[in-house]
């Protein structure tokens, strides 16, 4: 009998991922609780098992005395010296209890609590499971559709697809294989509830590194991600080598990384910029692919000023302002773009002869060997010369 309980100890340890000393423990427990059910109390029971072997013992500390009252705690003086020739009355004998004597009721209590106990690691580790890989993206199987939210299998566990974590017009069958981002991971009395996501940015970042060796060993950096799922995704990327190009590294050869992750977007288009550190320069990277005259950002308020060439501004701009929103979302910049011709006429841009090379950072521009200095209480385009001494 032992022999098989061991054997069926080791079955569910690796079935079942539980350790052995859990299942012993949960003998243990239930050889207690039979003991409760059986005699009305159990404070005064020990349980003995052997880890090797499986071989139990039972034992209840009962007090010697001489007319029992509660045979639950007691025993007769005549039975205790049945066993200990030298017992005496206020002894306390310990009485080996056969599980056996356990009526059926109090058997089947007790594989109730060993069977919850099982229930109970089985929800501990599939929680833990799931919760150690939190904000990762993992491969599901499409089970069924409740309403407007689908239920994926993870392998061990189902994942909910909520409604609004589904991007609008993607088509979603049972049976599909899709990677989701898992956002969330609940431990409840029925076992963990997961849910996932489609459309979170965490997605587009964890395929990447999936892809892309680079940004997987920390070589090259995803700084920021703007994403409007289905439509449009902006990442900034940075380098931390300056022989890899981090563009270059996430498109790959003839945009095999990149288009492996669009292929998994069903079609997603994905922009991959340059980081910098200068706000002027990232804001002017992040309206891609429309070209930029001039960026006057200012970083305390965040916000800044872009002036377009008057052709490309519906581009700067792009259908329904994406291009202009998903770059605000990803330099963090409110941004506002005009043509050059709106700037002009709004007096936020200048328009200098060819020759002269203009410095935005130092209010200053060259011109005919001549330095002139824009004065803060000049008007604009008014300036102070100073001759050339040589």
């Amino acid at each position: 009998m032992n022999k098989e309980l061991m054997e069926a100890l080791d079955t569910l340890e690796k079935e079942k991922n539980i350790s052995k000393e859990t299942l012993l423990e949960a003998i243990e427990q239930s050889l207690i609780q039979a003991c409760k059910n059986h005699f009305g109390k159990a404070d005064n029971v020990n349980v003995s098992i052997d880890p090797e072997t499986g071989e139990f013992h039972v034992y209840a500390d009962r007090t010697v005395v001489e007319a029992v009252e509660d045979p639950a705690l007691e025993i007769s003086l005549l039975e205790a010296q049945k066993k200990n020739t030298n017992a005496e009355v206020g002894d306390i004998i310990k009485v080996e209890i056969q599980s056996k004597e356990f009526g059926r009721i109090a058997t089947q209590n007790a594989k109730n609590v060993i069977l919850q106990k099982i229930r109970e690691e089985e929800r501990r580790i599939l929680y833990d499971q799931y919760y150690g890989i939190e904000k990762e993206v993992v491969t599901g199987i499409v089970q069924r559709v409740m309403g407007k939210n689908i239920s994926i299998n993870l392998g061990k566990a189902d994942a909910v697809l909520n409604e609004n974590e589904q991007v609008k017009g993607e088509v979603i069958k049972p049976t599909d294989r899709i990677k989701v981002y898992i956002l969330e991971v609940k431990d409840t009395p029925k076992g963990p509830r997961i849910l996932v996501s489609r459309t979170h940015p965490g997605l587009v970042k964890r395929l990447f590194e999936t892809e892309v060796a680079e940004v997987k060993d920390g070589t090259v950096e995803i700084k920021s991600i703007a994403r409007e799922a289905g439509s449009r995704t902006k990442i900034a990327v940075w380098s931390n080598d300056p022989d890899v190009d981090p563009v270059g590294a996430c498109v790959g050869m003839n945009g095999a990384r990149v288009g492996a992750v669009v292929n998994e977007l069903n079609g997603e288009k994905i922009d991959i910029i340059s980081w910098d550190e200068n706000p002027a320069i990232l804001i002017e990277n992040s309206l891609s692919p429309a070209k930029v005259i001039a960026v006057m950002a200012d970083p305390d308020d965040k916000t800044a000023l872009v002036v377009v060439p008057d052709y490309q501004l519906s581009l700067a701009i792009g259908k329904e302002g994406q291009n202009a929103r998903l770059a605000a979302r990803l330099t963090g910049f409110k941004i506002d773009i005009k043509s050059e011709t709106q700037a002009r006429e709004a007096g936020d841009f200048y328009d200098y002869e060819e020759d002269e090379e203009y410095y935005d950072d130092e209010y200053a521009y060259y011109d005919d060997g001549e330095y002139e200095y824009l004065e803060e209480d000049l008007e604009p385009g008014e300036a102070v010369e100073y001759e050339d001494e040589n």
